[in-house]
């Protein structure tokens, strides 16, 4: 079980893998609270093991040791159906990359999260509050080709949390972006944990965009090093 208070309970978590004759570790005991509501950046260079953390927190890459319980839940303990339908359920995903399928409009993008999930798209208070929040109610008939970069980013963050995930897990959410929509995406990521109570967690290797969350942690070789 995580503390009281904790959505994200992370103890003595490692991770290594066998690249050749060679064993890497990538995550090397990490400890890590994060309460429900946080907004947490997490910042550190290539190869650090931040990758590897959210991989192992979305339930996409088991740990080697330690534990990760989210919402009083280990992960370990889970099933992989149990593990599949937590990522449906309770942790959305952002890339740097938008993923965002060209052929298919900003609204059927968005409704793809909701049929994995087994629900209509509704414009229930929820989705209609993200839409308002993303400035994108507007866009919702256009394809990803017809938007810009921070619109097609915009849209991906409707994706991840249309199904009011309990975790969004943003990485690099701005890295394919210039200053002014970058500055838009980290407002709305902001907005979203601020008006609506969102726990995200983000990778980024810019200083500045790490300054909008509430805790920075900084990683190096595998540990947290703050």
């Amino acid at each position: 079980m995580s503390r009281s208070g904790s959505l994200i309970s992370i103890h003595n978590l490692s991770k290594s893998y066998r690249v050749g004759e060679v064993t890497v570790e990538a995550l090397r005991g990490v400890d890590l609270e994060v309460a429900a509501g946080e907004f947490l950046s997490i910042v550190g260079p290539s190869g650090s093991g931040k990758s590897t953390l959210f991989h192992i927190l979305g339930g996409l890459t088991p740990p080697t040791r330690g534990s990760v319980s989210i919402d009083g839940v280990n992960l370990a303990e889970m099933s992989d159906a149990g593990r599949t339908n937590m990522r449906k359920t309770k942790v959305g995903f952002v890339f740097q990359k938008y993923n965002l399928l060209p052929t298919l409009t900003a609204r059927d993008n968005i409704a793809i999260a909701r049929h994995i999930a087994g629900k209509p798209l509704e414009h229930d208070a929820w989705f209609s509050e993200v839409l308002d929040l993303l400035g994108i109610s507007g866009r919702l008939d256009h394809k990803p080709r017809a938007m810009s970069g921070g619109e097609q980013q915009r849209v991906a963050i409707a994706r991840a949390i249309v199904n009011h995930p309990a975790i969004l897990l943003a990485d690099e959410p701005t890295g394919n972006l210039d200053t002014k929509n970058s500055d838009a995406v980290l407002n709305v990521l902001r907005g979203l944990n601020e008006r609506l109570g969102q726990t995200i967690l983000m990778i980024t290797h810019n200083p500045e965009a790490a300054a909008y969350g509430h805790r920075i942690v900084n990683m190096r070789d595998g540990q947290i090093v703050y």
